[in-house]
């Protein structure tokens, strides 16, 4: 068994669509759009094979914390503790926050956390 996708709403589709395609190398798919509905998704493809389904619905409300129950970051893997360094720096230099690391964890991780256009926490590991 693995996980197919995990599913974002979101008020800023074309940008999130845009950071998972260009910082993480995935491949979007044509836009979904149900127009009756007030929808649009994006679904982004990974070398690995898992996706991330981007989904915009009119009417949706801006969370108001990170801190809330429930999913708390996505990781990607990068392969090496240079690519964390040099995709953390080039992040921060377009304009995203960095929340922490590079480091290495106290379980062993070498990694950084950085904060995706929706400041979903995107993590950042070899």
């Amino acid at each position: 068994m693995k996980i197919e996708h995990v599913a974002l709403y979101t008020n800023r589709l074309e940008e999130l669509k845009e950071f998972y395609t260009t910082y993480f190398n995935g491949e979007a798919n044509n836009k979904y759009v149900n127009s009756l509905k007030g929808f649009e998704s994006y679904f982004i493809t990974f070398e690995s094979g898992a996706r991330l389904e981007l989904m915009r619905q009119q009417g949706m409300a801006e969370r108001s914390a990170n801190t809330a129950i429930g999913l708390v970051h996505l990781a990607f893997s990068v392969g090496s503790k240079e690519k964390v360094d040099e995709l953390t720096q080039r992040l921060e230099q377009d304009g995203f926050k960095r929340i922490s690391g590079p480091r290495l964890t106290g379980d062993g991780y070498y990694e950084s956390c950085m904060s995706d256009p929706d400041s979903n926490l995107v993590e950042i590991t070899i």
